[in-house]
């Protein structure tokens, strides 16, 4: 992996000592003592046993870089995620940590319609995106040189020069450029800030949703420890790469060999170009990237049957398909929503052994017709090994509850003792806005350890015990008896959950209804931008 912005600061010579290192760390004496008697990997003194022992300047750079900042310690100009080596670095330059974020919050905020003028948001947010992955990847010229071939530049990723003037482009770069690209985490945190807000600006056209972070750990994490080893990797629906991006950092968390080559398909152009963008910032590599439809029927052929070790996607769903000549991989019943197209392409696609993720809305694990006719020849095929259920409120732009379904290739496990297990993880999360919802750290690590627990149990030979209100294995006869339903909260009877609602706290019944609460406001947003959009388009034509 390259760590962009790793250089040395200062000169490879530079020494400091103790009470240098807790100055420009923004930390008190004692600390830095502390991190030597607790640290065996802290950096040796050049000149031990000396009155004053100093060290070099790069590799206590190198060290602080990995540590974090706690929230409860962070100064009221600094970002989530600043280290104490933004800080060292910084002090060593004369410049002040985070300058690199700063700059980016202005630049896609305050700064924003100023400078764009007339230009419609997503694109001046894509271009931003450009120079701030520049600025990471190139720090030395790279600015530079995308404005002196700026047409060249505008017609890699603008059909139409006049689009971009050329004076935007320089006074990107002239903000840009004055900062540096600091730590790797500062600049990995630039560059998202970046992407979300562009995707969000860029849905509201095309209709397609960020992966919420917190989502993506879950998913990545749990293939990761459960598939080690995975060669082919793949995103059939990549969209910004976010998902490639997560697995890539949950195989490089288990620290067991080099991670694999990974490969998607996004929407368009743009999507696949910033996809790229993403997997170079956080990972220093590339994928192999193509386009795709939006559902697999239109392009049955456009990756091979049986190919990959590891598929996980989050895949576009709620649309019908009409007059579509049935696929060869349509083998669990006929899929007239998208969300079922893709699942019985994804089973199709998965080696012996594979493992698929999938994000799919609520309503495909309960939904009768056609979708219980698929979900039924999944189930008794063996196919579905685990059903998460998430808290509503993950999007930014929908309040749509939804699941992942976690799948195995057909035939690598004997159906006799087959048995699917739920997380019923409704309950959890934490507001992180009015309307937006995120899954913490300890809870991501909750839902893949039960996750994991259960593949280390089926392995050995054990029967998994499940944790009251989290989790439930049920053998498949049982949910054959459910009419194949795959809905986590009829299995798990969950806190707050249960069949008596009168069990329910009065702590219990407000978060309910703050929650409900929100999505109802949501909903009504959404539906005063469509009714103003109607408006819009009404005037156009003068009616």
């Amino acid at each position: 992996m390259d760590d962009f912005g790793m250089g040395a600061v200062g000169g490879t010579g530079e020494l400091v000592s103790r009470p240098d290192i807790a100055r420009l760390a923004g930390v008190k004496r004692p600390a830095v003592t502390n991190w030597e008697r607790r640290h065996g990997d802290y950096p040796a003194p050049v000149n031990p046993g000396a009155d004053i022992e100093r060290f070099r300047a790069d590799e206590v750079l190198a060290w602080l870089s990995g540590r974090a900042v706690p929230a409860n310690a962070l100064r009221p100009d600094e970002p989530t995620g600043t280290t104490y080596g933004d800080r060292f670095r910084a002090g060593l330059s004369g410049g002040t940590a985070g300058g690199l974020f700063r700059a980016v919050e202005r630049l896609a905020g305050p700064d924003a319609d100023r400078l764009r003028g007339s230009m419609p948001l997503d694109r001046y947010l894509f271009w931003l995106l450009y120079f701030v992955c520049t600025q990471i990847a190139e720090p030395e010229n790279g600015l530079g040189r995308a404005v002196d071939t700026f047409g060249k530049t505008v017609r890699e990723f603008d059909l139409s020069e006049g689009t971009v003037p050329r004076r935007l482009l320089a006074e990107l770069a002239d903000m840009l450029g004055g900062t540096g690209p600091g730590s790797p985490q500062e600049s990995r945190a630039a560059f998202d800030l970046v992407l979300v807000l562009w995707r969000a600006a860029y849905a509201r056209e095309g209709g397609a949703f960020y992966t919420p972070p917190s989502v993506s750990r879950v998913m990545a994490r749990a293939l990761a420890a459960v598939r080690p080893g995975a060669v082919r990797v793949h995103d059939p629906y990549g969209r910004t790469g976010e998902l490639l991006v997560a697995y890539l950092e949950a195989v490089a968390e288990r620290g067991v060999g080099t991670p694999p080559p990974v490969s998607g398909r996004a929407p368009d152009s743009l999507e696949r170009q910033v996809a790229q963008w993403n997997l170079r910032v956080h990972h220093g590599r590339t994928g192999c990237f193509g386009e795709g439809p939006f559902t697999p029927a239109f392009d049955p052929s456009a990756d091979p049957p049986a190919a990959f070790d590891v598929l996980l996607t989050n895949p576009p769903f709620g649309r019908r398909l009409e007059n579509v000549a049935p696929p060869p991989y349509w083998v669990y019943g006929p899929s007239h929503r998208t969300e079922f197209d893709w699942l019985q392409y994804i089973v199709s696609r998965l080696a012996p052994e594979g493992r698929a993720a999938v994000l799919l809305p609520a309503g495909a694990s309960f939904n009768a017709g056609a979708a219980e006719t698929v979900r039924a020849g999944l189930v008794e095929a063996g196919v579905v090994e685990c059903v998460i259920a998430l808290p509503a409120g993950l999007f930014t732009l929908t309040a749509v509850k939804t699941q992942i379904w976690f799948l195995r290739a057909p035939g690598s496990e004997a159906q006799a003792d087959s048995e699917v297990l739920f997380l019923a993880g409704e309950h959890l999360g934490r507001r992180l806005t009015r309307t937006q919802w995120t899954l913490t750290d300890d809870e991501i690590a909750k839902l893949v350890g039960e996750y994991v627990a259960w593949h280390t149990a089926r392995r050995a030979g054990r029967s998994f015990e499940g944790t009251p209100g989290l989790s439930r294995a049920v053998p498949v006869p049982h949910i054959v008896d459910e009419d194949h339903s795959l809905d986590p909260v009829r299995y798990v009877r969950t806190p707050g959950h249960d069949a008596d609602s009168a069990a329910a706290g009065p702590a219990e019944t407000r978060d309910r209804l703050a929650r409900l609460s929100e999505e109802i406001a949501t909903l009504h947003r959404r539906a005063e931008t469509a009714d103003g959009e109607v408006t819009r388009r009404l005037r156009r034509y003068g009616l």
